[in-house]
C-alpha cells in the first residue's frame, strides 16, 4: 500500500509539493479512499452478486428498498449490471491512477483501461435503463439527478476511450480523472448519507427518499467530485502558496477523518455483514 500510494500521489499531485503537509495529507486521503472503495467494491460484488447467483435477488431490497421487483425483469438485469460493474470500477480505478504501473507495464494499463471503460459504460447504461424502465424511489428529483449521472458516465466513457485511441494523452488523462471522479459516486453516496445520519440524524430524509436532503443528495454525490477533479486538472502543474498549502492540507485531513470514521461505521454495520450474507454465511 505504501509504495503504490506514493506512486499515486506522484500522479495526482504536483511534484513541487512533495514533502509538504499537503503532500502527506493527500497521500493519506488517497490511501484511505482506495482502501474504503475496495471494501465497498467487494461488498457490492459479494452481496449483490452472491444473492443473484443464489436466486435470492429479492434480498437486494435489504440494502436499498424497492430495488428488486420480480415483475420488472429488465429493470432487475439493468440494475444488477450497474452494481456488478460498479464494484469492478471501485477495485480497478485506483490501479489505473498509479503512475509506476502505467509506466512500467503500459500493456497492463491499456487492458485494464479497456476493462474499466467497458465496466463504466455498462454501469452508466445499466443505471439509465433502470430509471427508464422503473424510475426511482425518490421520484422526479432522484430520477433526474441519477439520470444526469448516468449520462455523464456514458459521456466520460466515450471521451476517455476516444482520446486514448487517438493518442491525445493529455486529454485522455483529464477525462480519465473526470471518469474516476464519477465512478466513486456510488461509494460517496452511501458515505455521505452515513455521515449525515451520524451527525444530523434523519433530518431532511424520508423513507421514500422524498425529503429535502434526499433531493440535494440526488446531485451532490457527483457534482462536487467533478468540481474538485476540474480544479485539479487545471492546477496540477502549478504550486500554490504556503497559506493555500496549509488550508488545503487542513481540508484534506478533515476529509481523511471523515472517510476513516464512515468506513469503520459502514464496514462494521453494513458492508461486513453484507459480504458474509452474500457469500452464503449467516446474515446479521
Amino acid at each position: 500500500m505504501t509504495t503504490q500510494s506514493n506512486e499515486a500521489a506522484t500522479t495526482i499531485a504536483p511534484r513541487s509539493l512533495h514533502g509538504t503537509a499537503l503532500h502527506w495529507t493527500a497521500l493519506l486521503l488517497v490511501a484511505l479512499t482506495w482502501f474504503s472503495g475496495a471494501i465497498f467494491g467487494l461488498y457490492i460484488l459479494a452481496f449483490f452478486g452472491g444473492m443473484a447467483l443464489r436466486g435470492s435477488a429479492d434480498r437486494w431490497n435489504e440494502s436499498l428498498p424497492h430495488l428488486h421487483d420480480a415483475t420488472t425483469s429488465l429493470a432487475t438485469v439493468a440494475i444488477g449490471s450497474h452494481f456488478m460493474t460498479g464494484g469492478v470500477l471501485l477495485l480497478l480505478g485506483p490501479v489505473q491512477l498509479i503512475g509506476g504501473i502505467r509506466r512500467a507495464v503500459p500493456r497492463l494499463h491499456r487492458w485494464l483501461g479497456r476493462t474499466y471503460v467497458l465496466s463504466a459504460g455498462f454501469a452508466g447504461l445499466g443505471g439509465l435503463c433502470f430509471i427508464l424502465a422503473k424510475g426511482t424511489i425518490g421520484g422526479a428529483a432522484m430520477s433526474t439527478g441519477f439520470g444526469i449521472y448516468g449520462g455523464l458516465m456514458t459521456v466520460g466513457v466515450v471521451l476517455t476511450y476516444s482520446s486514448a485511441h487517438g493518442r491525445r494523452y493529455e486529454q485522455h488523462r483529464a477525462w480519465a480523472i473526470r471518469l474516476f471522479a464519477l465512478t466513486i459516486g456510488s461509494w460517496l453516496y452511501r458515505m455521505e448519507y452515513g455521515f449525515w445520519f451520524l451527525t444530523a440524524g434523519h433530518v431532511g430524509h424520508e423513507s421514500d427518499f422524498s425529503g429535502w436532503f434526499d433531493a440535494v443528495m440526488a446531485f451532490f454525490f457527483y457534482l462536487p467530485n467533478l468540481a474538485v477533479a476540474e480544479c485539479f486538472i487545471r492546477g496540477r502543474r502549478s504550486a500554490p502558496g504556503s497559506a493555500l498549502n496549509l488550508s488545503a492540507a487542513a481540508v484534506l485531513l478533515a476529509a481523511s477523518l471523515f472517510v476513516m470514521v464512515a468506513t469503520w461505521t459502514f464496514t462494521v454495520n453494513f458492508w461486513g455483514p453484507g459480504m458474509i450474507s452474500g457469500i452464503g454465511g449467516t446474515p446479521s
